[in-house]
């Protein structure tokens, strides 16, 4: 079955890649998730549009994720967030928050599908967040949760 792939999906491909899977594998998992739609000649014409977008907001290359790598790497970046007795959040911190967080604190504007945090974040303190900026490129910066 060939598909275009909507999101990136670890082990098979980056978003607009047109890949060939098994019939079940995308029928029954990809599809529904929303991870890729059909191929078809029109829908081909709309990976052009999907790599655009995935440029605009990549990496450009080695060097520039270096640079982002030390301008995160700076950052004091803190969260505040609804919190109980005893420091314990009422739910857990999203990556989208962190996102966001970073940019207030005068960071880049990163990918959030690309962040890998150390499990779920339910109380406040400081936890150590890694990004993966490029293929060879990792920046790990510490996130402060305080009680807002």
């Amino acid at each position: 079955m060939k598909i275009i792939l909507t999101q990136e999906v670890s082990g098979l491909g980056a978003p607009g890649d047109i890949v060939e899977v098994k019939n079940g594998y995308g029928r029954n998992y990809l599809l529904p998730q929303g991870f890729a739609i059909s191929w078809t000649k029109g829908a081909e014409k709309q990976v052009t549009v999907i790599k655009r977008a995935r440029s605009a907001r990549e990496i450009r290359d080695l060097g520039h994720a270096n640079e982002v790598k030390g301008q995160l790497e700076g950052l004091k970046v803190s969260l505040k967030v609804r919190a109980g007795d005893g420091g314990r959040l009422f739910g857990s911190v999203t990556p989208a928050e962190v996102i966001d967080a970073v940019k207030a604190a005068g960071g880049p504007t990163l990918d959030r599908r690309r962040l890998e945090m150390p499990g779920h974040i339910k109380s406040t303190g400081s936890y150590p967040v890694k990004i993966k900026l490029h293929p060879e490129v990792s920046a790990t910066f510490d996130l402060n949760v305080v009680q807002g």
